[in-house]
């Protein structure tokens, strides 16, 4: 295989990277969440919730593999263990059923946790001048706060 020249330095390429990594595994540990409300929830919103977590989730699922993808084209190997996203993750594992009302807030604060880690990997890609990553990494910003103002809006 060939040197990777695409007008980034290797050094921040690995510090890029390492940013995406945080947002994947943030990224995965909500996928997991969102899935595992989706199964079940229970209660007067069930059929909206349920329907609400699915797209949510499937739309998690797409995520995760242009955020890996994107860690792999800057010559990264991306991690995909439960081991290394429990490491990478800022968002905390649920244990039990909690209620739907509490489904919501956790989902709501895992998706503004994303927003956080969108940031940080933001400053991170545009101090090495990285568009693509800029790019993808907005979008993600944007559909996260777009999510957990959709999820407090189930809460009014």
């Amino acid at each position: 295989m060939t040197n990777i020249d695409i007008g980034i330095s290797k050094e921040d390429r690995v510090k890029v990277a390492e940013g995406l990594k945080r947002l994947l595994a943030d990224s995965y540990t909500l996928y997991l969440q969102t899935h595992n409300f989706h199964w079940n929830v229970t209660g007067p919103q069930f059929r909206e919730l349920h329907l609400m977590f699915e797209e949510h989730y499937t739309e998690l699922a797409t995520a995760v593999d242009d955020i890996a993808e994107r860690i792999r084209t800057l010559d990264v190997v991306a991690p995909g263990t439960y081991k290394a996203f429990s490491r990478l993750s800022s968002i905390e594992e649920v244990e039990g059923v909690p209620s739907s009302i509490e489904m919501v807030d956790l989902l709501t604060k895992g998706h503004e946790q994303i927003v956080k880690t969108s940031r940080m990997t933001l400053k991170l890609a545009q101090e090495a001048d990285d568009e693509s990553t800029i790019a993808l990494v907005s979008d993600r910003m944007r559909i996260h706060e777009k999510t957990s103002w959709m999820l407090r809006a189930t809460r009014k």
